[in-house]
């Protein structure tokens, strides 16, 4: 749901098309900076007598994070940027902020995914007493994007510092983009034992209930 308007407008616009879960960005999806919240948006978001209604509120991540960047600039504005979506989804009392992990732009996976757990330890270092979580999304593994198999969400989560503060946000498409078989009731229970299997069922906070465009293992977006 979109903000414009401000935060709480976006319970407004879930309820009037009777929602029962909500995901919203905590500020512009496709740009670095913004201004703080004020008191007064935090109060207007967390009051709303319509809130109650929504069984589950989380918030996505800005698009242009990429915690696997080489130009150091732009990684440097990545972790500023997580930093910062991570304080106002808590100032907000989000449970979990939905974060696709990164793409390693030709470095290859494993310097990749080793840069993507630097980057997961640096931001959530600094960060001691945010509650809300990071929660990777399963990607389709366009161009080089990570995270779509499920050994390498599970290998970020089990080498961070904090792993405690990690989650997972499984998107039906990006799946079946992968390669994951989910076209049938049994196909669909043997993607969830894998699941459980390699990550555990424990960790998924989130599915993103999508049809996919294109045909199983296309690896597009």
């Amino acid at each position: 749901m979109s903000i414009g308007g401000g935060v709480y407008t976006a319970i407004e616009r879930a309820c009037s098309i009777n929602c029962s879960a909500m995901q919203m960005f905590v500020k512009n999806n496709m740009q670095w900076f913004a201004r703080p919240l004020r008191r007064e948006e935090i109060r207007a978001f967390l009051n709303h007598r319509q809130r109650g209604e929504l069984l589950s509120i989380f918030a996505h991540a800005n698009y242009l994070i990429n915690l696997a960047a080489i130009h150091p600039p732009f990684h440097a504005n990545s972790l500023r940027a997580l930093a910062e979506e991570l304080t106002r989804a808590n100032q907000l009392e989000l449970p979990f902020l939905v974060l696709h992990p990164g793409a390693h732009l030709a470095a290859g996976e494993e310097a990749g995914l080793e840069k993507i757990i630097a980057s997961i330890d640096r931001v959530l270092d600094g960060l001691p007493k945010i509650k809300t979580k990071i929660a990777l999304e399963t990607t389709a593994g366009q161009g080089s994007c990570l995270g779509h198999r499920f050994e390498q969400i599970g290998f970020i989560i089990d080498n961070v510092r904090q792993p405690e503060r990690l989650a997972v946000c499984l998107d039906t498409a990006h799946v079946f983009a992968a390669g994951y078989d989910i076209r049938s009731e049994s196909a669909i229970r043997e993607m969830f034992r894998e699941f459980d299997r390699v990550i555990g069922l424990n960790r998924l906070a989130a599915i993103h209930l999508n049809d996919s465009k294109t045909e199983r293992g296309s690896r597009v977006d």
